[in-house]
């Protein structure tokens, strides 16, 4: 991966990140927001300590580890990657409240459209604000948008030292298996 200097990860500030995604996926996987990174590339969970692709990997929703610049590969395996908030930051605590409600009313939308089996949040706190659920807990919801599932996993970002890269693979594995699941008679 190519070194950033300040000035240009600065200069990504702001910017939109095109999101991997085609109709009727298994697991449409739901970031904060892009970092700044991420904006600078191009490429989803960009950032070294950034823990999604092994996760994704341990958990056996890829075949081996795949890096950042093979994200479109994600749609072979039935998996695209959003954001609840489009625009780049260097800290999600850079965006408000008013752009969290803002976001979930996109990524409804987003939803409906491509009609993923599961949406899968990566992160409960922009869970909880992007779709006033307070309640929300890791793990699937009662909600659903239009016929897809919901599922709130932990944050990948290596500033969530609550979870290890083990115990998020477990949690990410059970919704793999429950994506599986579902495949195998029902929504195909």
């Amino acid at each position: 991966m190519p070194r950033f200097t300040r000035e240009e990860l600065e200069a990504a500030r702001g910017r939109i990140v095109d999101d991997v995604v085609a109709d009727g996926l298994r697991v449409l996987f739901c970031g904060i927001n892009p970092g700044l990174l991420t904006a600078a590339t191009g490429h989803h969970f960009a950032r070294p300590g950034n823990r999604f692709w092994p996760v994704l990997h341990l958990s056996g929703f890829t075949p081996r580890l795949l890096q950042p610049s093979e994200q479109r590969e994600l749609l072979s395996y039935g998996l695209g990657i959003t954001n609840v908030v489009a625009r780049a930051t260097a800290r999600a605590d850079e965006l408000t409240a008013e752009e969290y409600v803002a976001g979930g009313r996109i990524l409804e939308a987003k939803v409906e459209r491509l009609a993923p089996r599961w949406l899968a949040v990566v992160g409960v706190t922009a869970y909880r604000a992007a779709f006033a659920d307070r309640a929300a807990r890791i793990g699937p919801q009662e909600r659903t948008i239009g016929g897809s599932r919901v599922w709130v996993l932990p944050n990948p970002s290596g500033l969530n030292a609550h979870w290890t890269a083990q115990t998020m693979a477990e949690e990410f594995a059970r919704l793999r298996e429950a994506a599986d699941g579902e495949g195998k008679g029902s929504r195909a």
